[in-house]
This record gives C-alpha cells, sequence and structure tokens, in this order.
C-alpha cells in the first residue's frame, strides 16, 4: 500500500475501521474514532449493534466448527480482531481452513501482516459484490473445495450493499454453488421504523455514503431455499447455535439479527 492509498484512506471513515474503534481496537485513524463517538455519544448505546454482532459471528464460527466444517469463507471480514475466524475454528479443527475477503484496501493491508500466518489461510481483496470473482480467485481455489461443506460467513456486510446491487442474489448465488451439508451465517441491520433508526441511518449514508436497514421480510428471503437452524434469525445478542437463550436486547440491539441455515 503506498502513501497515496493511506492519504485516501484517511480522508473519510471506513467501515471497517469505524467497527474496529467501536469494538476497542487500534486500526483506525482519528477520523474513523470521531464517527464511533458520535454513536457512542449522541446516539447512546448504539455501537452494542456493533459488540452484538462481532459476539454472534464468533458463536456461528464455533457453531461450524462442532458440525464438522473445515472452510470457511469470511465475506466482509474487516480489519483483524483479537480473536479471527480461523483461531477460532482450530479450537475445535486444527485443520480448518479459512480465507478472508475484503474490498479496503488497509483491511487487506493489515490481514495480509497478521492473518495470512500459514499456507491454510489466505486473505483476498475483492468486492463482495461479485462473487464469481471471488469464487474463481486462485486462493479461494486452493483453499476451498466447493464439493464438500462449507461455511460462509456475511457479517453485517450486507447492510452495505445498496439494493441495485442484490444482496439478496449475492446470498442466493453462494447458496447455489456451495455443497450439501454446507452452512450461512448472515447478520443484517434490521429496520426498527423509528426516528432513532433513522437517525443512524441518515449519519451512516451521509459520512460512509451507503448502508442501510432490512426489512424483516428480505432479511427472511435471504435464506430462502437452507433450513435456518438454531433459534432462527433473532437479535444477535440473543442468538445462540444451540437454541438457548440469550439475554434481553436493548432497543438498539435489536436492529440487529443473525441467522444460520444449512443447505440440505
Amino acid at each position: 500500500m503506498n502513501d497515496n492509498d493511506v492519504r485516501a484512506g484517511q480522508a473519510r471513515p471506513s467501515i471497517a475501521r469505524t467497527y474496529d474503534y467501536l469494538l476497542g481496537g487500534r486500526d483506525h485513524y482519528v477520523i474513523d474514532e470521531e464517527f464511533g463517538r458520535y454513536f457512542e455519544q449522541v446516539l447512546t448505546g448504539s455501537e452494542q449493534i456493533a459488540v452484538s454482532n462481532r459476539r454472534a459471528l464468533e458463536r456461528a464460527v464455533r457453531a461450524l466448527a462442532h458440525a464438522g466444517v473445515d472452510q470457511i469463507i469470511d465475506l466482509g471480514c474487516g480489519l483483524p480482531a483479537k480473536e479471527n475466524v480461523h483461531q477460532i475454528a482450530r479450537q475445535h479443527l486444527p485443520q480448518t481452513r479459512v480465507v478472508y475477503v475484503d474490498n479496503d484496501p488497509i483491511v487487506i493491508s493489515h490481514g495480509q501482516a497478521m492473518l495470512a500466518v500459514d499456507e491454510d489461510v489466505a486473505v483476498v481483496q475483492a468486492d463482495v459484490r461479485e462473487p464469481e470473482v471471488i469464487r474463481e480467485h486462485p486462493e479461494v481455489a486452493r483453499l476451498i473445495t466447493f464439493d464438500r461443506p462449507v461455511g460462509l460467513l456475511f457479517g453485517a456486510v450486507l447492510g452495505f450493499i445498496e439494493e441495485d446491487d442484490d444482496p439478496v442474489g449475492i446470498v442466493r448465488y453462494w447458496a447455489e454453488v456451495i455443497a450439501p451439508g454446507s452452512f450461512v451465517y448472515v447478520s443484517c441491520f434490521r429496520a426498527g421504523d423509528n426516528r432513532r433508526t433513522a437517525l443512524v441511518q441518515e449519519q451512516v449514508r451521509k459520512v460512509l455514503g451507503r448502508g442501510g436497514w432490512r426489512s424483516a421480510e428480505v432479511i427472511a428471503s435471504m435464506f430462502d431455499g437452507l433450513e435456518l437452524v438454531g433459534p432462527g434469525v433473532i437479535p444477535c445478542v440473543q442468538w445462540q447455535p444451540d437454541g438457548g437463550a440469550g439475554p434481553e436486547p436493548t432497543d438498539w440491539e435489536r436492529l440487529i439479527v443473525s441467522g444460520l441455515a444449512r443447505k440440505n
């Protein structure tokens, strides 16, 4: 990554770096911190959306491992976290292979330095909106065997895909190409239909240029043709792969939901 990329990256907040700030990370700039503080100080409590989302994804990875799925594609992976997907999965399945995918060059730079620690982990720069390009990428072809079960992770990334780019169609593409026994995990911003959630969306679109809520019906349609497991599509803070009850969500935490589904 050259100096021009760095300067361009510092010019406005990024989704990945703001998320990193809200999770207590260190891989962000002042401009990302300032944007993150808006949620902490003006929309107090809304920062828990990020935390609930991450914790649910971690539980989903453990569920994949317990199901014996030892190859995972993390679509829209974001910056390295305290516990990353391959580290969580390998606590249960040491042979797990993981491909991290993101379109942010700063994410890729950090990821290649910190996540690509062995030949069974790859960090790929690609756009989630181009699933065929991702599937045909040499690193994906090297690590992922599509005639065996695969775990696909969409951790909130679909909330930043515009309707014209067909987020539901993106999930369906992958659902068609993966083998029976594969799993698809999706977390997504769910519309709250009130003034506070409208403020969040307004601010996100103003600063980031994209992002918004999806209706419960649209989120449910992302799992068409798949069998939902566990508790179905519910707030991330409550989502437990064994169907157990999580804590009661706050009003903010109701706005990020997740589900895990199996291809039969």
